[in-house]
């Protein structure tokens, strides 16, 4: 039952074949079981849970058949659960007890979705693995010795594994994407202002990060963003779109499709042999499926890169808690402190500049989109590396940056595009996920979907990864 979809759940319970309380039961004994050995989930309260799931049951017996009925979920440890503790992974926040639910959490709520705990994040969700001094590491499912990425590693590996069908993320720079792809699971960063966020911590990265969406199959994704989407007049990102999502996800056909494939997206990166391979053959299935594929990159503005727009996270982190961190250094991970102190040297003039070189690199995609409907590149350039480890030291032989395993997702965010990583295989002699990246213009959110739905089905993959935490 752990592996049932969302859509299934919520079916299910509507119609009193199952029971929310009894499922939710379920579920903690499977986090009981697998929980330790990933430390995906740093906070339950079941107690909270059951009367959720109780209520999903009573509502049922109404009649009510709501979109997610009696489905848990789990929400990253920087976005507001009411009554929860949510610290942001960091010292700073380690009695920090939200005062009322995000947005995105009260939409989930109201559809009938049951909350099932708060999942593990780097300290203020900037940092490429999961791992912090609060909580820890959380390791990835499919080989605990090895991390599931980050930020958003606690949802992934909890997601994977069975801990929830559905997680509710953050994704400034990939934070969702990447790790979804390390673990085998479906990632989607919406188009900016898709998913209202005006009630919460204060983002590092003004704009660039969104509430992502994480399950085991594209079509839960977008039964998750048609709760999620629609306008709110606190959030001054926010607009309206046209749904629902999960329209998209059914029967989908890629014919007449203009898509550009970009195997390094541009930038010159290195990219491990066995993923190119992996990504290069689930591109030829779209290609047979009938969508129009042409090899192509967006010509980025010079410096449209970490260096050139990394300064806007380090002057958003040194702004936050650059105060904090001078009284108490002892109380930030010292990767997180790095950050901050590169922030606190960062100029005026250089913040306008990487802003100026965001727009200009917004301007160079939307000059893709004038030829190809969508675009499609690596997640990721590498399989899941040493969970004790910021980044592999080389890829495809080359010295990188421990940066380097991210190169492909941040540019979406400062473009405010809708970008999904969707499984495609599994590469090395490990047989680790693989993730393709799928991205569109602004608010091309269910053309994505549409797409990401069509490489779910051409390569076969989802079912192979539902069996494997079986």
């Amino acid at each position: 039952m752990h592996l049932m979809s969302a859509r299934r759940i919520a079916e299910q319970v509507a119609t009193r074949k199952v029971s929310a309380a009894a499922l939710y039961g379920d579920l903690l004994e499977r986090i009981a079981a697998e929980n330790p050995r990933l430390n995906a989930i740093v906070h339950l309260d079941p107690d909270a849970g059951l009367a959720e799931a109780r209520a999903a049951d009573e509502r049922a017996a109404r009649g009510e058949a709501l979109p997610l009925l009696g489905v848990p979920f789990t929400v990253k440890d920087n976005i507001w659960v009411r009554g929860q503790p949510v610290r942001q992974g960091s010292r700073l926040f380690q009695d920090f007890v939200a005062p009322e639910d995000a947005v995105a959490v009260a939409r989930l709520r109201a559809a009938g979705a049951v909350f099932a705990g708060i999942t593990n994040c780097s300290e203020f969700a900037c940092k490429g693995v999961t791992t912090n001094l609060l909580h820890g590491p959380t390791r990835n499912p499919w080989d605990v010795t090895l991390t599931p990425g980050g930020s958003s590693g606690g949802a992934a590996s909890a997601v994977a594994a069975g801990l929830a069908p559905l997680a509710l993320c953050t994704d400034g720079g990939g934070s969702t994407r990447r790790p979804a792809a390390h673990v085998g699971v479906v990632g989607m960063k919406p188009s900016a202002g898709v998913v209202p966020h005006p009630i919460g911590f204060a983002e590092p990265v003004f704009g660039n990060s969104v509430i992502g969406q994480m399950a085991r199959s594209v079509a839960d994704v977008a039964l998750m963003l048609d709760v999620l989407a629609g306008p709110d007049p606190r959030d001054p990102q926010s607009v309206a779109v046209s749904g629902p999502f999960v329209d998209a996800t059914a029967n989908p056909d890629p014919a007449g499709l203009r898509i550009a494939y970009s195997p390094r997206l541009g930038l010159g990166a290195p990219v491990d042999p066995e993923v190119a391979a992996c990504v290069e053959r689930a591109v030829h299935r779209l290609a047979d499926a009938g969508a129009i594929v042409e090899e192509a990159d967006p010509v980025w503005p010079e410096g449209a890169g970490e260096s050139g727009l990394m300064p806007l996270q380090f002057a958003g982190l040194a702004a936050l808690h650059g105060e904090r961190y001078r009284a108490r250094p002892d109380l930030f991970d010292p990767d997180i402190a790095q950050q901050i102190e590169a922030g606190l040297r960062t100029s005026g003039a250089e913040v306008a500049r990487a802003l100026h070189l965001r727009e200009e690199a917004y301007r160079a995609l939307a000059a893709l989109f004038t030829r190809h409907d969508l675009l499609v590149c690596p997640t990721t350039p590498v399989t899941a590396w040493p969970f004790d480890r910021l980044g592999p030291a080389t890829i495809e032989g080359r010295s990188v940056t421990p940066r380097g395993h991210a190169v492909f997702t941040p540019l979406f965010n400062h473009c405010y595009a809708p970008a999904c990583s969707v499984p495609c295989g599994v590469a090395g002699s490990g047989g680790l996920p693989v993730g393709l990246q799928i991205a569109g213009p602004r608010l091309s959110d269910a053309a994505v979907l549409r797409l990401a739905a069509v490489v779910e089905a051409t390569c076969g993959y989802a079912a192979p990864i539902l069996q494997q935490f079986s």
